[in-house]
């Protein structure tokens, strides 16, 4: 029972550091690691033993699944040479650079163990930077970063796997370990979305024999990222790489025929799913600090000396990831624009170079891959403890918490001043997109032959036609290329929303009533609130 407890004590302070978050001005990921470390304050002794690989299993795969459904996939494709560059290129740069410097500061930890440390620093978090920048981040700067924490999940952790089998046994090739790294990256791609097609057709047949029930594919959904984790951990690939894949190729799976319920309940699901693991993750951690604080000073007679002699080494190694991130950002970004020229291309953002490189380089904030890949490090080593385990546990959830705080410090002041300006291109879309479909349905209306059995029924049908023709005229209005016209007609169109939404919540009233007085029956009240709520969900955000 105290385990059950604990999950829910912790899904509670999850809702509640949300509350908080809007009240206190702090980022999110701030104030839940803060309340996980009020929680395990001795006072409190909530403590929780975190299993490192269950851990891993738990919460990355349906994270990473669901952050490879929501990667704009063309985006993806048009900055995929900065995004393999950060994601690839600047993880050997990072281990190689900060593993001679962790080792020269701290002799004591060997130098293959010193790889691995700065190998598990290098993946990236793109949810916390949303977070802290609050979606003021210029597009396509977030979409390299999206993609950077994407791809360096993989990379990084593969990278730290290697530089543990070579502190462990002492041998490591080169040659054998860039090969076996393709083969694993490669091979979890392929799994995923091989494993994601499976379950497509598997849908599709059950959609063609009537099986559509909503809730038993969304479980299907749900299933799928841990199925694709483990199966390519099992043959020896990339698990983490596997699950992008999956949910990758399930965007375009998802558009299914027969499917609209099964849509809606899946974004409410993976929403919910969404917001609660990623504010276990950080909470969990603020639970850990008390701990890695104890154990990292647990050898040495004095806490205080000891303790800040600590915090400097983290700030130093802070410091020389920040300096190798920026020099390589630097390097990457002036050579990007210089191909981009000589194709002919525009520059990937209108903010000024230097800015955008500061931001890109204080934006690699480091999360619950870092943890959780530090965590695994093995007890032993050969039969004797590992070297300096506790010391890696500290210095990571040291960066951690640096990366975090100098992303709340810097990116409000790089942001100051930089409105986000309208992405015309996306905008022209959806207004393209909106006029093409309702010129489609237009045409179909008045293609479609009804042969009713007499003139009240033809006549009936006429109606029925132009009532709904007049609709999708009603939309080819709203995206005119006038502007005069485009105002007005949204004018007009805010004004039938509120006045549905009006008569939609009155309907509610009524409904409500109609039960407090026992004339209608729970399941009556249940169906036909359902379709009210439908409704008013397709108003969309009323102003």
């Amino acid at each position: 029972m105290q385990t059950a407890y604990t999950v829910l004590i912790l899904l509670m302070l999850v809702g509640v550091s949300r509350l908080l978050g809007r009240v206190i001005p702090l980022p999110l990921p701030l104030v839940q690691i803060a309340a996980g470390a009020l929680l395990a304050w001795p006072t409190l002794g909530l403590h929780v033993a975190l299993d490192p690989e269950l851990f891993l299993f738990l919460f990355l795969p349906p994270l990473l699944f669901s952050d490879g459904w929501r990667m704009p996939k063309r985006e993806f494709w048009q900055l995929r040479g900065p995004i393999l560059t950060l994601a690839v290129g600047l993880v050997l740069f990072t281990v190689v650079g900060a593993g001679y410097f962790i080792h020269w500061l701290l002799p004591t930890i060997p130098l293959p163990v010193a790889f691995a440390l700065a190998a598990v620093l290098s993946p990236t978090d793109a949810v916390a930077v949303s977070a802290i920048s609050q979606n003021r981040l210029p597009t396509p700067l977030m979409h390299i970063l999206q993609g950077e924490a994407l791809m360096n999940d993989a990379s990084g952790l593969v990278t730290f796997k290697f530089a543990l089998v070579a502190a462990v046994t002492g041998a490591f090739s080169l040659a054998n370990a860039s090969v076996t790294f393709v083969l694993v990256a490669v091979g979890g791609l392929a799994i995923g979305v091989a494993l994601s097609w499976l379950v497509g057709r598997l849908r599709s047949w059950m959609i063609a024999r009537g099986w559509d029930d909503p809730a038993t594919h969304v479980v299907f959904m749900l299933l799928l990222p841990f199925a694709a984790y483990v199966l390519a951990e099992r043959v020896g690939a990339s698990g983490i790489l596997s699950a992008v894949a999956a949910g990758m190729m399930q965007s375009w799976l998802d558009l299914l025929p027969r499917q609209t319920n099964t849509r809606l309940l899946n974004r409410s699901v993976w929403s919910l799913l969404e917001f609660a693991f990623n504010g276990l993750i950080f909470l969990l951690l603020g639970l850990q600090l008390p701990d890695i604080v104890k154990a990292v000073a647990s050898h040495e007679t004095s806490l205080w000396p000891t303790l800040l002699y600590r915090c400097f080494d983290v700030l130093a190694i802070f410091l020389v990831l920040l300096v190798l991130r920026f020099v390589w950002v630097q390097s990457i970004w002036r050579l990007s624009i210089v191909l981009r020229r000589w194709r002919g291309k525009d520059e990937i953002t209108r903010v000024p170079s230097a800015r955008s490189c500061w931001l890109l380089t204080v934006g690699g904030v480091r999360g619950a891959v870092t943890l959780a890949g530090v965590l695994s490090v093995p007890m032993l080593m050969g039969g004797d403890a590992f070297p300096e385990r506790d010391l890696l546990i500290f210095i990571a959830a040291g960066v951690i918490l640096l990366s975090l705080i100098a992303a709340c410090i810097a990116l409000p002041l790089l942001l100051r001043g930089i409105e986000k300006s309208p992405d015309d291109k996306r905008r022209n879309e959806v207004r393209d997109a909106w006029r093409k479909t309702a010129e489609a349905a237009i045409h179909a209306l008045e293609t479609e032959e009804v042969n009713p059995q007499d003139a009240a029924q033809a006549a009936l049908a006429a109606e029925l036609k132009a009532r709904i023709m007049s609709e999708y005229r009603h939309q080819l209005e709203v995206f005119n290329d006038s502007a005069e016209a485009q105002a007005l007609a949204f004018q007009m169109d805010l004004l039938e929303r509120r006045l549905r939404l009006k008569a939609l919540r009155a309907q509610r009233l009524e409904l409500y009533s109609l039960s407090r007085h026992h004339q209608i029956g729970d399941d009556v009240l249940r169906e036909v609130l359902g379709e009210l709520d439908l409704s008013e969900a397709k108003l969309g955000q009323v102003k």
